[in-house]
Order: structure tokens, then sequence, then C-alpha cells
């Protein structure tokens, strides 16, 4: 058989020729990727404006695109409530806890650093109770006296810490901002949804060929599943937690309420925190006041095993290890924003390496 190039000049290519080639090519993936290059220096500032608008525009519009039914299809009108709703639930109860954490830290500071922390007393109750109660007020003032030597010494070394306790102070401030920039995004987001994901489809079809689009669905579906199954229902837990905490004047209720919202999104519940809380306000307060506090907090406790069935599908299943490095790995790398941004985009990828992993077994 013989070679048909040798017979065919036209299929051999001259050196000249393929030199060329080659040339052009590296001039023109050069030229392209100079202006990714630029292109992402200008993006980088608002990539995580822009992800978490993504992220919430996925998540929320199922809610948007019923709205609109129900509007007669005016989306615009229906963007702008939802866009509304958002901002309601982010700047009233949201800044209004992060702004009580905030004051919190900020007197644990200066006690402190001043070396005057003080025990607060055990309550009268626990001390006369019989049989044990001699024995927690004696470890009660044991612990005093020991935290408060520990306190003494610690106290003046956390002055040079100062600086970066008080960014830690305008990181949360500043949290609260970024979640009104990024709603205020997505809101602008849900009108050309449909426009976008089709064009989120082509592009991925065109990098991973031909499951793109089934990729680029599977991600949405990842999104809205962990956003409302695992963030939604967590932020539900830690807002009814908080505004109960302020409504009853519980001390620390900032801390406490961050504590829950933390415990709720790595899926372990509230628990640790309402249990003690009761057992301290029935040790300090009147019976009517503990009772009427324990009677709200119990069902707040419980209400995830309510509204998770509800708000996620069956089909999704993100192991906890997946959602609890999420959220440890987001929150020491982009802090409060972390915490909800780093459990979906962990369990999006663990979702896409899983889909992506079958599908080589399949074929």
């Amino acid at each position: 058989m013989t070679d048909q190039s040798s017979h065919n000049p036209d299929l051999v290519q001259k050196p000249e020729t393929l030199d060329a080639t080659v040339i052009d090519l590296a001039i023109r993936l050069g030229v392209l990727a100079l202006f990714a290059y630029f292109s992402l220096q200008l993006i980088a500032p608002f990539f995580l404006f822009l992800l978490w608008a993504v992220v919430l525009t996925a998540a929320l519009y199922p809610g948007y695109s019923w709205l609109a039914a129900r509007l007669g299809d005016r989306k615009v009108l229906s963007a702008v409530l939802v866009t509304l709703l958002c901002l309601c639930i982010v700047v009233g109860p949201v800044a209004v806890l992060v702004a009580s954490l905030v004051a919190t830290l900020g007197d644990w500071y200066e006690v402190l650093s001043a070396g005057a922390y003080q025990m607060p007393p055990l309550p009268e109750r626990i001390g006369t109770l019989p049989v044990i109660g001699d024995r927690i007020a004696e470890g009660w003032q044991l612990a005093g006296s020991s935290l408060e030597t520990f306190f003494e010494k610690v106290g003046p070394m956390l002055v040079p810490a100062g600086g970066r306790i008080l960014g830690v102070l305008a990181g949360l401030t500043g949290s609260v901002l970024f979640f009104v920039v990024s709603i205020l995004i997505a809101g602008c987001l849900f009108v050309p949804g449909p426009s976008l994901a089709k064009g989120a489809k082509r592009f991925a079809d065109r990098i991973i060929a031909p499951r793109g689009a089934e990729f680029v669905d599977l991600a949405g579906a990842t999104i809205r599943n962990v956003s409302r199954g695992v963030i939604g229902v967590a932020v539900i837990q830690g807002l009814l937690t908080g505004i109960l905490l302020l409504v009853f004047a519980v001390p620390f209720a900032g801390v406490l309420t961050f504590a829950a919202l933390f415990l709720c999104i790595v899926q372990i519940g509230p628990a640790l925190v309402i249990l003690p809380t009761i057992l301290w306000a029935w040790s300090s307060w009147e019976f009517v006041p503990a009772l009427s506090f324990t009677v709200l907090m119990v069902p707040v406790m419980l209400v995830d095993n309510v509204l998770r069935p509800i708000l996620m599908s069956r089909g999704l299943d993100v192991p906890m290890l997946v959602i609890l490095i999420g959220v440890l790995g987001g929150t020491l790398a982009h802090g409060l924003l972390g915490l909800f941004l780093g459990p979906v985009i962990l369990a999006v990828f663990y979702e896409l390496v899983i889909a992506w992993v079958k599908a080589g077994e399949a074929a």
C-alpha cells in the first residue's frame, strides 16, 4: 500500500508553511491570553460579588418565577419585590445581630485588655440546691478565681492584637454591606437569567462536550438544594434564635447567635447553644419569663427537622464532611461571607466531580 502523500504534493506541508502556521497560532493565543488577563484584572475586584450574586439568583429563581406567574408575567416587578424582601431580611435582623456581635466583642476586648475580668455571681437558686448546691458554689468560686488570675496575665498581651480585633469587627460590618450589594446585583440577574443560563450551557459544551449542559443543570440544582436546605434553614434558625435572644435581653446575644448559626450550617444544630441558655434562664429569671423563653426556643431548636425535608430535594446527598470543610475553609479564607459561600461552592464541586467520575465509568 503506497503512501498517498508521496504522490500528492498538496498533502505535504512545507516546513516554511508549518512554521508560519505555528507562529500565527502562537500570536493569536498570545493576544487572546493578553485580553483574558486584562479582563480578569478588571473583574477581579467584583468577582466575589458576582459569584455570590449568581448563587443567590440560582437559589431564589424558583421563587421569583412563581411570583412573576402570579403577577401576570411582570418580571421586572417580581425581581424588585424579591430584591426588596431579601434586603429587608439582611438590613433588618442580620444587621442588628452583627451590630450586637460587634458590640459584644468590643466589650470583651476592653475588659480583657484591662485585666478586669470578673466571673458573674452564681444565682442563689443554684447555690441553695440540695446535695449538689454547695459543691456547685465551691466549684464556681474556684473557677472564677482561676479565670480572673488567667485573664490578668493574658489581658496585657491582647493590647498589641487590638488592630486585628478591630479589623475583624470592621469586617463583620463590611460583610453586611457586601450582602446588600450582592443582593442588588442578583436582582438585576433575574430577568436575563434564562438567557444567561443558555449561554453558560453553550460555553460548558465547548469545554466539556457533550455533557456541558448537563453539568450546568447539575450545578444549578446543587446550588438551589444546598442554599435552601442547608444555608436557608440555618439562616432561619439563626435569625429566630437571635431575635428571641435580643427580645429577652440575653447577655452576649450576638455571639450566641453567631455560634448557633455556625452549628446549624455544619448540620449539628443549635441545641448546644439553646439548651444551656434555657438552663441559665431558669436559674436566673422568674418562672413566667423562663417558661415563655423555653416555649419559644424549643420549636426554634427543632424547626430544621421540619423545614429541611421540605426545602431540600431527596436526590441530593452531600456528605456532612463536605459541608463542614466548606464552612471552615470558607470562614478562614473569606470570613463571614465564606461561612455561607464555602459550603455551596464545595458542594457544587463535589457533585460535579461525582457526576464526571460516573460518566467516565458509564463510558
